[in-house]
């Protein structure tokens, strides 16, 4: 530990030697390597204290720029190599957006997803600029120009990067509000496409020439996309085998595109071009293999990028941190009627309504993005890049705190609005199916979970009669119900939950859900509740690991679930299957099983 803890410092100790060796001259023919050189060293030194403090690397590559750049120590301070540098990032960073985007996958979502994502950017654009200008009324200025209107586009948006990393760490990804956060994001992205397009026409907003812009983009997206369904399938095929032509051949594509769009004829930018190039292959049939060969190049110049922000950061005034604060306040303020206030009247729940919007609280590596370009049209000044950059490193770090305590934060949030008279999912149906008496209650509703109702109700349909469920996911409610399955909408974890929802005479309780899932408890904590409050019952409870399983048999669980044990059991009958020659035939077992199977959680 001790060794981890001071790499940075080595690191940060060997940058402050490089002007003495002479790898940052301004003018050596190796200015510009040795500038990279010393950006990725000082990112790599910050990235590693980022990881030991538990914060967003992207937020120490911003400070690793502030510490290397004009204001910090001063090792780079040539501007258009800065420039320079930032310029690639971004090309690369919008064309690994664009690839992300599925249109089809979008289109097909449900209600949930669909109207969030169509409604919370307008919303929150307007009630930002609403208050935008009662702030500019009291004295606190973002800068001139059109800062008020780039500022509440900014605070719409956010960071795709930063969410996605702390819901896979969390491993919530693949949850209701997982989903919905997911999909708004995408969505996001279509309106800062949007923005982008606009862009240019900005300070002479005429309908010509505005017009003009989308039926080049239009005509540019229609292009790319022909040619990438009808001839980059057939080039890409024939060098499938060999990985480095792969990646040539990508990005060749990339900066094709962003050229075409950069010409005068086109009015468009290149990273838009680049954004453009990444959707027409979305869809492609060789998106994973382009995406997993394209990601580490730009990983290392998207770590340019904001390094080369950082590098532009002035030293704030007050007035600066004022407003920063400021923004960043409003951001937050306005996700509550964006996203919460669009997902409460759908039916989301408190629950999900309230973790897809603490998942949002932050502001979009996309928002700088557009900023800087608004600086570049002339549409904003740098002061306003500035504190953009400020909003953008406190709300990395709040919301990297908010979204690990989002569990938490949001059980208080919802007794709130429980008292503020705001009711979670509920109806008189399901207040009379508190009291019906049910022998087998499933504990959490998840992927083993729905495989076994799958199972029950192929086999002997009339138990599900028998079953109840306790979830806080509406939209398994929804199926659950459907299904004739009686289900109370409620937190496992929470132990009131099981109070209220007249279990006494239950015979059979199983949680089917392993601890990283349950979220504010464990199977051991939660079985230790469900023998004190129902001691008569028997108990079923879930483990990953042979002594957690152990440990709960000794704590008086009638039978423990081991999914990893179960899957290798399995696994051995199909090896067995496999020597004796028989695996064809499971095979077709298999397939025909799947063709009839119907899942909650498909």
């Amino acid at each position: 530990m001790k060794l981890t803890i001071k790499t940075p410092v080595f690191s940060l100790f060997l940058i402050s030697l490089l002007p003495s060796a002479g790898f940052c001259s301004d003018g050596g023919s190796h200015s510009l390597i040795g500038n990279i050189a010393v950006a990725i060293t000082a990112a790599a030194g910050m990235g590693l204290l980022m990881k030991i403090l538990r914060q967003p690397v992207i937020f120490g590559q911003l400070l690793a720029g502030l510490l290397i750049g004009p204001v910090g120590l001063g090792l780079i301070t040539d501007h258009a190599q800065i420039v320079t540098i930032a310029e690639i990032g971004l090309i690369l960073l919008l064309f690994m957006i664009g690839l992300e985007i599925d249109l089809h996958k979008m289109l097909s979502a449900g209600k949930m997803v669909l109207l969030p994502g169509l409604l919370q950017f307008p919303i929150c654009v307007g009630l930002a600029y609403a208050a935008f200008g009662l702030l500019e009324g009291a004295g606190i200025s973002l800068g001139g120009g059109y800062a008020r209107l780039y500022f509440s586009v900014a605070v719409a948006l956010s960071s795709t990067m930063i969410v996605i990393k702390l819901l896979y760490d969390k491993f919530e990804l693949d949850t209701l509000a997982g989903r919905i956060t997911v999909g708004i994001l995408i969505f996001q992205d279509i309106w800062a496409i949007i923005v982008l397009a606009i862009q240019p026409n900005l300070a002479d907003p005429r309908l010509i020439g505005m017009l003009k812009t989308f039926m080049a983009g239009a005509l540019l997206v229609a292009a790319a996309m022909a040619v990438s369904k009808y001839m980059l399938p057939r080039i890409f095929r024939l060098v499938a085998k060999v990985p480095e032509l792969m990646l040539v051949l990508s990005l060749g594509w990339c900066f094709l595109v962003a050229l075409v769009a950069a010409r005068p004829e086109v009015g468009l930018s290149m990273e838009m071009g680049a954004l453009i190039a990444g959707v027409s292959l979305a869809t492609f049939p060789y998106n994973l293999d382009v995406i997993a060969k394209v990601v580490s190049i730009r990983d290392f110049f998207i770590t340019l990028f904001f390094v080369a922000l950082g590098m532009q950061i002035p030293m704030p005034d007050k007035g600066m941190i004022l407003a920063a604060g400021a923004a960043a306040a409003v951001a937050l303020l306005v996700r509550v009627p964006g996203i919460f206030g669009v997902l409460y009247p759908l039916r989301a729940g408190h629950r999900v309504s309230l973790l897809t919007t603490i998942n949002l609280s932050q502001v979009s590596e996309f928002s700088l993005v557009i900023l800087t370009l608004g600086a570049g049209f002339g549409h904003i000044g740098g002061e306003t890049v500035t504190t953009g950059i400020w909003v953008f490193s406190i709300l990395a770090v709040l919301s990297t705190y908010l979204v690990n305590y989002s569990h938490q934060l949001q059980a208080s949030g919802a007794r709130l609005l429980a008292s503020a008279g705001l009711k979670d999912i509920g109806s008189q149906e399901e207040k009379a199916l508190h009291g019906s008496f049910k022998p087998v209650v499933l504990l959490g509703f998840y992927r083993t979970a729905s495989a076994m109702v799958a199972d029950l109700a192929a086999r002997s349909p009339e138990t599900l009669a028998h079953l109840k469920v306790v979830d806080f996911n509406p939209v398994v409610k929804k199926k659950l119900d459907a299904l004739g399955v009686a289900c109370v909408y409620g937190d496992i974890s929470h132990p009131d939950t099981l109070k209220h929802a007249h279990l006494e005479e239950s015979k059979v309780f199983i949680c089917t859900l392993p601890d990283h899932i349950i979220k504010g408890s464990t199977n051991l904590r939660l079985l230790k509740s469900l023998r004190s409050m129902f001691p008569g019952a028997a108990f079923v409870m879930t483990a990953e690991k042979p002594a957690a399983a152990a440990e709960l048999y000794g704590a008086g669980a009638d039978y423990v679930l081991q999914p990893s044990a179960l899957s290798g059991e399995a696994a051995a009958r199909i090896a067995e299957h496999a020597m004796d020659g028989s695996l064809t035939a499971r095979r077709e077992e298999a397939v025909t099983a799947l063709a009839s199977r119907e899942e909650i959680l498909q």
